[in-house]
């Protein structure tokens, strides 16, 4: 592993360092190493195992991040170089219960890992980096790319797997020209929520591939500021020949809240407050968290940090420079008794509901150390990611069952939060700037990009030069970059999951099992036979669990004894030997059935028979 000097780490404070925020998730993870964790993979859509050559084309090939939001990562391939770009994972949905996390399947790059000559990780979120640990070993280690602060949070969350090889990280910096195989990869600034984040030009024999990972723009009244036109000018004298761009906000009109107005308005409020103001946020808006620290000592307050993830990540930017506090101004939460209630602001994880997260064991007063008081302010500083607004209201009506005042960005009269990435006026400015010829838009859902493409179109794109992809789609520039084209072949796209201890794959079995059991419960059924007559040896038990309350479901038990022992006598009549799994299955058949039409429901039905 490459060692980050001095000068690169101080090097942050240059031009490069433009970013803005970003509500990606800063969720806690448990630590496990690599030893207990098992990645694990289910083919969901069906694929071609016969790939052609790409032959003199330039391929692109995205594995994960274009039908969903997360898990981003990109393939580039020129004749024998492969290289890729970022790494996420996504978090758990309903359609993966007990999942820890879902990654993009990488069975194309595992086949082809003497090809891949290098990761690149354009900023430190986890939807870009949280991957890293489970795929880098599966396709060969190969160097990656990144910059400084990003390289640090890598390495930070690398420490939680000790058994996996060492990585090979190199940090770069605005300027460099990094050199892999007959490709080309230079770097360019972008304004995103998380210091240090970069976009990528990769130069190929017919143009340039640009793509500038997540991304918004500072900008004064929807008018980009002058550091934003110089860094997009220098795309003027770039033959652009392919961009790829987030399409997270594309649904959104205009331009997005600066975040330099948020910190104002917080800076006002941690100003003015009166009492003790508990701030939650994502700790991965750590551009934001750091202004929130240095307001709270220009105010004479001290900062108690709560929650795992946002201590870690002070901590880099704390080591790095980035960010310069007096020590006294961060204390402990045993400290925090010394201090008046005025002179405390609290920075929490936990603003999405996340049920062992510090602002909820506060809410449901199961925090050690913070008793919450009807004189303390709740400030939520982020929006909420959809799947969560039950976890987030349930959350809002614990703290204000204590009395507490709430503050969130639905109800402040001043801005309090901002997204990270670009809202369709954003987007078309950068179109206009970068002036592509064939664009492909990725990060976010099928109905985004969709509506991406028709933003490309309507600002002078050719729609022939547009494609909508699938994970797992293979995409070339053939013809000497005169057009685009998608294969009929796709790169294995079913995802992978790291679920829990387990050795083995996940299969599509399983997972139905699971949702199967959290829907309608089990129902499992013990009969004992005679193996000779076939006759019950003695009444069935019955075990039920997540179906119906047992006590009051007496009459119910007693039908489906009923039936279970007469479904066993008459499959076995005449039977010798007994077939004990056809008895299995007809118990399985009759019992469903009847339980469906008696209580509309559908457990698992598990008979377990036992020859005497």
């Amino acid at each position: 592993m490459d060692k980050i000097t001095e000068n690169q780490t101080k090097k942050h404070d240059g031009g490069f360092h433009r970013n803005r925020p970003h509500p990606t998730r800063g969720r806690q993870h448990p630590k496990k190493s690599f030893s207990q964790v098992t990645a694990h993979l289910r083919v969901n859509k069906k694929h071609n195992d016969i790939i052609p050559s790409s032959g003199n084309n330039i391929r692109i090939i995205p594995l994960g991040g274009v039908e969903e939001i997360g898990k981003n990562m990109t393939v580039i391939e020129y004749k024998d170089d492969i290289i890729v770009v970022d790494m996420g994972f996504q978090f758990k949905d309903d359609d993966t219960p007990g999942v820890d996390y879902i990654l993009p399947n990488t069975k194309y790059l595992e086949d082809r890992k003497d090809k891949i000559r290098a990761v690149f990780i354009t900023h430190g979120h986890l939807d870009h980096t949280g991957g890293i640990p489970y795929i880098m070993e599966r396709i060969g280690n190969p160097p990656l790319y990144t910059r400084s602060l990003t390289s640090i949070m890598i390495r930070k969350r690398q420490e939680e797997f000790p058994h996996l090889p060492e990585l090979n990280i190199k940090v770069v910096e605005k300027e460099d020209i990094i050199k892999v195989g007959n490709l080309r990869v230079r770097f360019f600034a972008v304004t995103h929520s998380i210091p240090d984040s970069m976009g990528l030009i990769v130069d190929t024999p017919y143009g340039c591939i640009v793509t500038p990972g997540d991304i918004k723009l500072d900008h004064n009244n929807e008018i980009p500021t002058e550091a934003e036109e110089k860094e997009f000018g220098r795309f003027r004298k770039e033959k652009v020949l392919l961009l790829l761009m987030d399409s997270t906000n594309v649904e959104n009109p205009g331009f997005s809240t600066p975040e330099r107005i948020i910190h104002e308005n917080l800076d006002k409020i941690i100003k003015d407050i009166k009492g003790r103001l508990i701030i939650g946020t994502f700790a991965s808006q750590l551009e934001r968290v750091m202004k929130i620290i240095m307001s709270a000592e220009k105010y004479g307050k001290k900062v108690v940090i709560e929650g795992r993830s946002m201590k870690n990540n002070i901590e880099v930017v704390l080591k790095m420079g980035m960010l310069k506090v007096k020590p006294q101004t961060i204390i402990t939460t045993a400290e925090m008794e010394n201090y008046p209630p005025d002179r405390i602001v609290v920075l929490a994880t936990g603003a999405q509901g996340d049920e062992f997260a510090a602002l909820m064991r506060m809410s449901n007063k199961t925090h050690k150390y913070f008793k919450i008081t009807p004189r303390d302010t709740i400030l939520l500083s982020s929006s909420i990611i959809p799947g969560n607004e039950r976890s987030v209201q349930k959350l809002k009506d614990n703290l204000s069952r204590q009395g507490v005042k709430i503050i969130h960005y639905r109800t402040s009269d001043v801005f309090i939060h901002s997204t990270g990435h670009g809202n369709r006026g954003e987007l078309e400015w950068i179109h206009k700037k970068i002036n592509e010829k064939f664009f492909i838009p990725i990060h976010g859902s099928h109905y985004m990009l969709r509506v991406h493409q028709d933003l490309a179109e309507s600002i002078g794109v050719q729609k022939e030069n547009i494609i909508v992809p699938d994970n797992g789609s293979i995409i070339e520039i053939q013809d000497g970059g005169n057009k685009m084209v998608r294969l009929k072949e796709e790169a294995p796209s079913g995802i992978m999951m790291v679920d829990g201890f387990s050795i083995g794959d996940v299969q599509e079995m399983v997972i139905r099992d699971r949702k199967m059991l959290a829907q309608d419960g089990i129902f499992v059924i013990v009969v004992s036979i005679n193996a000779k007559t076939g006759k019950l040896k003695k009444s069935p038990d019955i075990i039920a669990r997540g179906f119906v309350y047992v006590r009051e479901s007496q009459d119910l038990l007693a039908q489906s004894r009923l039936i279970i022992k007469k479904t066993v006598e008459d499959t076995t009549q005449g039977m010798n030997p007994i077939n004990f799994d056809f008895v299995k299955s007809n118990l399985s058949d009759n019992i469903g059935r009847f339980l469906f039409q008696k209580t509309a429901k559908k457990p698992m039905v598990i008979p377990v028979v036992l020859g005497v």
